[in-house]
């Protein structure tokens, strides 16, 4: 039989996907399962820009431009403008979500074995970015005990070899709810132009800020024209999570021109959903005012009623709509998969995403569960509540 790729053999499996085919499985049988599994907000689309795909006129539904509209990426550099990040719309790259940006990203400024200093927990997929590219992980552990503050800066400094090449960050975090704050940002900038390295930031979380704390942007640090680079998207800022449009952001002219290349080879971002992405720049303040609102309740209520749990500890997000939370088990992997397969209250359980798989380090978060919190407020308290029912009767 042909080989399969030791590349391939390496891919790791999404800790948030791959325990699909249980909750599946389980709803077949007719059991209701709460997904706290993934980060696919509840909270509607922008109408604006649903009636922008309803009502066009389009009769051929043509390739767009390599680098996305003229249009759309005018409008993205006003977008940015208003958050106080000034970039011309030569320097975004629209791209088939912020997956594939970060994909450019790596690709533009990494070769085979070269290193990205990533600290962890960290989203699942730069682990399999990184693979698929040929490029090592390098992690330093943030803890929950700080909330997942960053670590110091010296300890990031200890890991950077000639292998280097970027330090990867999610400002706000996922899976951590983490936010970075302006004076962690300026000390990962001098360390970046300390060493003449990339820093990227996801920063597709952008607007889901609490508890009165500004997000502050990469873009915003001035002298980091060369070294800065933001991953954006559409998903979660506007609940459009299936339009699969994001962005690569950066001031960098060389990395521009490289990832275009990238782009020109997959040819274009999707045509509808750009049009459905430019009138969504139009939703007014009220939207993100309303939905901040919701989810500061949420999150309340989900570290309020974690918090009422014995042996259970949890960080207190500042930013995005996701937690870690620590669990008296020490395997949240076969946790998460009895959950599905074994137990309900009132013919209902819980989908949760097993730590383990946003780490690197091997062997660390088996104890701990990310929860999405994009559940309305009951629906959430009664996740809460199996989870809390399912630990009395769950045998590690």
């Amino acid at each position: 039989m042909p080989s399969i790729s030791k590349k391939g053999l390496a891919m790791p499996q999404s800790p948030i996907r791959k325990l699909v085919p249980f909750a599946e499985e389980a709803k077949k049988k007719g059991i209701n399962v709460l997904h706290l599994n993934i980060g696919q907000p509840d909270i509607r689309t922008p109408q604006v820009a649903l009636d922008a795909v309803k009502n066009n006129t389009i009769e051929v539904l043509a390739y767009s431009r390599t680098e996305g509209s003229d249009t759309y990426r005018t409008k993205i550099a006003a977008y940015y403008a208003k958050n106080d990040i000034h970039v011309d719309a030569n320097e975004i790259i629209v791209t088939t979500g912020g997956s594939e940006a970060l994909s450019f990203a790596i690709g533009s400024i990494a070769d085979t074995d070269d290193e990205i200093i990533i600290p962890e927990p960290f989203y699942a997929n730069y682990n399999g970015f990184s693979t698929a590219l040929g490029v090592n992980v390098v992690p330093i552990t943030s803890n929950l005990e700080n909330n997942f503050a960053l670590p110091p800066i010296e300890e990031f400094e200890k890991r950077i070899t000639s292998k280097t090449k970027a330090i990867l960050v999610c400002n706000p975090g996922n899976p951590t709810g983490y936010l970075y704050t302006t004076e962690e940002i300026k000390k990962l900038a001098l360390l970046v132009k300390k060493y003449d390295i990339f820093l990227i930031a996801d920063e597709v979380y952008r607007e889901f800020t609490y508890d009165g704390i500004e997000h502050y942007s990469i873009l915003q640090e001035e002298g980091l024209n060369s070294n800065a680079i933001v991953i954006d998207s559409v998903s979660k800022r506007y609940s459009m999570c299936g339009a699969r449009i994001g962005c690569l952001v950066t001031r960098n002219k060389e990395v521009i021109s490289t990832a275009i290349k990238f782009a020109q080879a997959r040819l274009s971002p999707p045509t509808y959903a750009q049009i459905a992405s430019e009138a969504a720049l139009e939703t007014p303040q009220k939207y993100f005012d309303d939905v901040i609102k919701e989810y500061v309740v949420r999150r309340d209520i989900l570290i309020e009623e974690l918090e009422k749990i014995e042996g259970v500890k949890v960080a207190r997000p500042k930013g995005a709509f996701y937690c870690i939370a620590e669990l008296p088990i020490t395997d949240a992997d076969d946790f998460a998969q009895w959950l599905l397969e074994d137990f309900r209250v009132n013919n209902e359980t819980v989908m949760v995403a097993p730590a383990a798989g946003f780490y690197a380090t091997p062997g660390f978060g088996k104890n701990q569960i990310r929860i999405a919190y994009v559940l309305e407020k009951e629906s959430l308290k009664r996740a809460v509540n199996i989870l809390k029912e399912a630990l009395k009767s769950y045998i590690s």
